[in-house]
């Protein structure tokens, strides 16, 4: 199943703090729901592991992402692949791109994902629906984390 998804995000902080806070793998793990380790390989890679819960299936994802064409402070793309065990796998990339705005800074990104598995069988609505929401949680908590600095 493919799925994509993107938005925009009005962040009050300056556009370099953004960029440090989206590279600091202690504030990521922090913010990314589930996420249980995330761990800098090199400048450009970590590797992750995550608990989600969609519908009935709950899954451990453990996972490798990459960072590319990266242009700092304006943004970078990241791609993934993760296996979830039982419910499947996932694989895809995002871009992400930040823009001073308003005396702070808009963060706006588009994904591209592939879902196979359990994970997939439960349709797009349900698992489009828990992406959104995680995707809400983790930028809830990213803007709390870039306005405390």
């Amino acid at each position: 199943m493919a799925m994509t998804m993107s938005g925009e995000v009005q962040l009050p902080a300056p556009r370099e703090t953004v960029w440090t806070k989206l590279n600091d793998p202690e504030v990521l793990r922090v913010c990314i729901p589930g996420c249980e380790m995330l761990d800098r390989l090199s400048d450009s890679e970590f590797q992750a592991i995550a608990v989600t819960k969609i519908g009935p299936v709950k899954a451990r994802w453990k996972g490798k992402v990459k960072l590319t064409d990266l242009d700092p402070p304006n943004g970078y793309r990241i791609s993934g692949e993760g296996e979830g065990g039982v419910a499947g796998f996932a694989k895809g990339g995002a871009s992400v791109a930040l823009a001073e705005k308003d005396g702070g800074t808009l963060l706006s990104y588009n994904v591209e994902a592939q879902i196979g598995g359990k994970l997939a069988q439960l349709g797009q609505r349900l698992v489009a629906g828990a992406s959104k929401k995680m995707a809400d949680e983790f930028f809830t908590k990213f803007a709390a984390a870039v306005s405390a600095s």
